[in-house]
């Protein structure tokens, strides 16, 4: 089993890549999860003992949810929290990150466009996503894959990652 971790900032467009990459991967061989289908409300960790573990916890049930077949994961996870936090699965052979990355101002004009109850109604609320996407763009040879999505559209972004997965997982 190998596991592909898809990441990036609010509005990087990983929800979307979800949604597109479960049209383009084999259900039998591939299950695309996203850490908001978990389960698992980030809110019920925000603040408490258990923040640093919401992460792990969302992991695992993605696990669960995948039954075996290779793991397209769904999250904000960074790759260092992945390596000391997550336990997995003694069949995982393989674990792959790949980034989705958009300029500032996109992702500021992104999150700005979302549903007021969504949350991004001041510069207070957006500054930490942006500065999570300041640092994934700053560790961008940290990944396997890095893609910015400013001016790809979302078939073309998942085109991109459904060939990488594809090709690793022959």
């Amino acid at each position: 089993m190998k596991l592909f971790i898809i990441t990036g900032t609010c509005g990087a467009g990983k929800s979307t890549m979800k949604d597109e990459l479960a049209f383009r991967l084999d259900p039998n061989r591939y299950a695309c999860v996203d850490s908001d289908e978990t389960g698992l409300n980030w809110w019920d960790y925000a603040g408490t003992e258990r923040e640093g573990q919401y992460g792990a916890d969302s992991l695992r049930e993605a696990f669960r949810i995948a039954h075996g077949r290779n793991l397209v994961f769904v999250t904000c996870m960074a790759p260092h929290d992945y390596i000391t936090k997550a336990a997995v699965p003694e069949e995982l052979t393989a674990t792959f990150h790949i980034a989705l990355w958009a300029p500032d101002r996109v992702i500021d004009r992104r999150l700005r466009a979302r549903p007021e109850e969504r949350g991004f109604t001041t510069d207070e609320a957006i500054r930490p996503h942006i500065e999570y996407n300041q640092w994934i763009g700053k560790n961008r040879g940290k990944y396997q894959l890095f893609i910015d999505t400013e001016n790809q559209t979302p078939d073309e972004t998942a085109g991109k990652i459904a060939a990488f997965i594809s090709g690793l997982s022959e």
